[in-house]
């Protein structure tokens, strides 16, 4: 039985895909309407529209029946049940410091169903009895990829992990520690088998330090400078320094920091400090590629994971460590005009569920990985939703960001590099 199965109620047995958007959450031909009242409000929509139908469809045990799953037409021949894995797990992972709010707030009793969802959802991914068991034997190196999103969201609301049942908790450490057979490239995945091991840490589990350790040292080595990191030995131009690199570098440091883990060449917590100084100077590279209106550019890989692309700014907002250069009001208005830029669309959505795309919907976009379970990542830049609606984030007056001050002839910082 669900927790609080508000919305059959609510709804009268109304299916996912009727899920809409209150119209007056967009607005309209690119206009940028950020205010202290509206932002919030915005965002916990937004979000709302995007997690809702997947996670209701989980916790009743219909993903697998009713999500209408769309692979990639570049797409490989892997096996497409990874899709219900990457749907909920890159879903969770952004959701996670919202369902974890206690606060008052306008969408309070949206947070308390939607938790709800998560929670049964969890049980239900590793119960081999549901119908909605997210698969975890298949021999896909994908999974690795995932499930580092499910253990890393556990890690940002430990409620989560925190009101399974005893044997839920036993089922999951089972299931992470059994994707160790899983060899991961010298790219960003090693961070997504450092991050499992930075939860079974957490959660008091035996950890493979040598996985946490690699991990590490091989960022150390593929640091470009500036703020930006390579992904394996050659750098790209891409967004992944988004996407993965400085957020689950962070995550990850901050767990070995807290459990005083040993590392070979340096202090773990002075690591910490150094990564999240160089995380704070990519943001403010972050926040001067968005343009007046709220657009940036198009480029690399992955380009359908959208919004994702800002997920340090996000993160680091979330985390009140934004750099002293970044004012929240700023972050905030960039934030909101980047989210407008790409969900004012609305073909992103179809019955409900994100479709493969960019600015809209696109599947000539995807990658030979993608599937539109892959797209639910884009919560990822939403992680500033785990601050209260009454704090400083939301109520500090709006601001202009540096291109909007640069192309309306104001004064605006210059920029240099950092050493660090």
């Amino acid at each position: 039985m669900l927790r609080r199965d508000f919305i059959t109620a609510a709804l009268a047995g109304a299916t996912a895909s009727s899920f809409t958007m209150p119209s007056s959450a967009f607005a309209t031909n690119n206009e940028v309407k950020s205010n202290t009242v509206d932002d919030y409000n915005y965002f916990s929509n937004l979000l709302q529209k995007i997690v809702e139908p997947v996670f209701y469809l989980i916790a009743h045990e219909k993903l697998h029946k009713e999500f209408p799953l769309e692979v990639s037409p570049n797409a490989d021949n892997r096996n497409k049940k990874v899709a219900y894995l990457e749907c909920f797990a890159r879903a969770i992972s952004g959701a996670a410091p919202w369902l974890a709010l206690q606060a008052e707030g306008s969408d309070k009793q949206a947070r308390e169903r939607i938790l709800d969802y998560a929670l049964q959802a969890y049980e239900h991914s590793v119960n081999p009895k549901s119908a909605d068991y997210l698969n975890w034997e298949i021999a896909e190196g994908q999974l690795l990829v995932d499930s580092s999103y499910y253990t890393q969201a556990m890690l940002r609301a430990p409620v989560l992990w925190q009101q399974q049942s005893k044997q839920t908790q036993q089922r999951i450490v089972e299931k992470i520690k059994a994707l160790r057979t899983v060899t991961p490239p010298y790219t960003n995945w090693l961070l997504f088998a450092a991050m499992n091991e930075a939860f079974l840490l957490q959660v008091g589990e035996q950890h493979d330090p040598i996985r946490l350790d690699l991990a590490i040292r091989k960022f150390s080595e593929w640091y470009v400078g500036d703020g930006w990191y390579g992904d394996g030995e050659h750098f790209a131009f891409d967004y992944y320094n988004s996407y993965v690199i400085h957020p689950m570098l962070l995550d990850i440091l901050k767990v070995m920091a807290e459990q005083k883990v040993y590392f070979w060449r340096d202090k773990i917590d002075k690591l910490h400090a150094t990564e999240l100084k160089r995380s704070q100077r990519f943001c403010e590279h972050l926040e001067r590629l968005i343009s007046p209106t709220g657009t940036y550019p198009p480029i690399g890989r992955s380009l359908t994971y959208r919004t994702t692309a800002f997920q340090p700014l996000s993160q680091l907002a979330l985390q009140k460590q934004l750099p002293d250069s970044l004012q929240q009001g700023t972050v905030r208005s960039a934030l909101r005009a980047v989210h407008q830029a790409i969900f004012d669309n609305p073909t992103n959505f179809k019955d409900g569920f994100l479709q493969i795309g960019f600015a809209g919907a696109n599947p000539a976009l995807g990658d030979w990985y993608s599937n539109n379970g892959s797209m639910y990542i884009t919560t990822n830049s939403f992680l500033h939703l785990g601050l209260p609606q009454n704090d400083p984030f939301w109520t500090e007056p709006a601001k202009p960001w540096t291109q909007k001050l640069a192309f309306s002839g104001q004064a605006f910082k210059k920029d240099y590099p950092v050493d660090y």
